[in-house]
């Protein structure tokens, strides 16, 4: 029986859910690994566990299983066996607690083999057999019946944002009627790192742009795709394409969240059936966007920092150098670590592992390579923009007991504007005009 769900496991529905996704591009995928094992040197887990169980390709067994069985001469004959209960036991911990979906195994693969994605398609097939860590699942349903993962319902966030507002003394627009932009939040910034919210508030009105959250659709993050919940992953797609629709928005602003990103950017699309009627970017790239057209100031940061690339918006989303260019930008004593860039190490808690307290220990150990990382360019600051990021070295970092510190892009770039000349004296006219 399954603890999560506590019914039998379906083998057969898993099956079928694998059969299905090789009727698209996947099969591919399938067909065209030659077991080299060059994918075991780019993953996280098999590099600080030196085992085997964690070369990626290993993950393509289950579905290429139930594929051949059902499409090979071999199969026809009876001399694949199907996918059994015990199979997809044995293999529910490598396709969610071990594989962050980061995408390093795909840029070193000679054959191009996606096994993020297949992963991804994957855990659906868990999920129809009853399988699935209970965390993800509780989270997915979470989002769709409350809002967010973390329960930041419409009337939290708005109490969230009044607060913020007055303590900061920051405009937060929410639920304007028409706007350009709309900002969406995580519900991990506003729940436990509500600093950033306020940061993302302050460049956008130091740009003068015209923004604002909404309550119709602010989530960002998407735990539907994580834990195998299509249907979910569809709502929470929908509710900021909706909310985007109805203000008229040109531009979607993803916050400091990999995942959330590369869900609505490179799959919202797919998955509700047509064209995003607006622009999706990562809040990195807009913020570089508003600097190449000379619309922030920043005064100089001095101190040696080092940049943490997350996966899902570096190597798999696109905008590995929006980051260079906004820490050039004011940053003075920015050190590249090894590697970087697109074959940077992952955080070891993308892909939903984060929110799975059964992998805590295997994350810890991947944190190492990100000490290592930082500590080998001479310094202990460590910059990223993405709170599932941050949150899992942040827990690392309590676990190991290590002392450097975690920074957010988006918060130092907040710190580091400068008041523009005459703005002072323009807010004062507006206070005088409301008195």
């Amino acid at each position: 029986m399954n603890e999560v769900t506590k019914r039998p496991i379906d083998a057969d529905a898993a099956a079928r859910v694998f059969l299905s996704q090789t009727e698209e591009h996947l099969v591919s995928y399938l067909e065209a690994c030659v077991h080299c094992g060059m994918c075991a040197e780019a993953c996280h887990f098999h590099e600080v566990t030196g085992n085997p169980r964690y070369t990626p390709a290993y993950k393509l067994f289950p579905m290429a299983k139930a594929y051949k069985r059902q499409r090979s001469p071999l199969g026809w004959l009876g001399l694949i066996p199907k996918v059994t209960e015990q199979d997809l036991q044995e293999w529910e911990e490598l396709l969610f607690d071990s594989c962050t979906m980061c995408g390093r195994c795909t840029t070193i693969c000679p054959m191009g083999i996606d096994i993020a994605s297949i992963v991804g398609q994957a855990r659906k097939a868990f999920v129809a057999a009853g399988l699935g860590p209970e965390d993800l699942e509780a989270a997915a349903v979470n989002s769709r019946d409350h809002g967010s993962p973390l329960g930041l319902s419409p009337e939290k966030l708005m109490d969230r944002v009044e607060w913020l507002e007055d303590d900061f003394e920051t405009d937060m627009p929410t639920d304007k009627a028409k706007a350009d932009v709309l900002l969406t939040v995580s519900s991990i910034e506003a729940m436990k790192y509500p600093d950033s919210l306020v940061a993302m508030a302050k460049i956008m009105n130091h740009a003068g742009v015209d923004w604002t959250f909404s309550t119709k659709g602010y989530e960002a993050t998407n735990f539907g795709y994580l834990a195998g919940r299509g249907d979910i992953a569809k709502t929470m797609v929908m509710r900021i394409v909706e909310a985007a629709e109805a203000i008229g928005a040109k531009t979607v602003v993803i916050p400091e969240c990999g995942h959330a990103y590369g869900v609505m950017r490179w799959s919202g699309a797919n998955m509700i059936g047509r064209e995003l009627p607006f622009e999706v970017l990562h809040i990195t790239e807009y913020i570089a966007k508003l600097q190449r057209e000379g619309k922030l100031k920043m005064k100089p940061y001095a101190d040696a920092i080092t940049y943490h690339d997350p996966c899902q918006v570096s190597r798999r989303g696109g905008a590995t150098q929006d980051a260079r260019d906004i820490l050039n930008g004011f940053a003075t004593d920015f050190r590249e670590m090894t590697p970087t860039g697109d074959m940077n190490w992952c955080c070891g808690g993308g892909g939903g592992v984060q929110a799975m307290g059964r992998a805590a220990d295997l994350r810890h150990k991947v944190f190492e390579l990100k000490v290592k990382q930082t500590e080998a360019t001479g310094t202990k600051k460590l910059v990223s923009a993405c709170a599932n990021c941050r949150l899992t070295m942040d827990e690392s970092k309590e676990a190991l007991h290590w002392d450097g510190e975690l920074l957010s892009l988006v918060e130092m770039v907040a710190d580091a504007l400068v008041e523009k000349e005459g703005a002072k004296e323009e807010a004062s006219k507006e206070e005088g005009a409301k008195a």
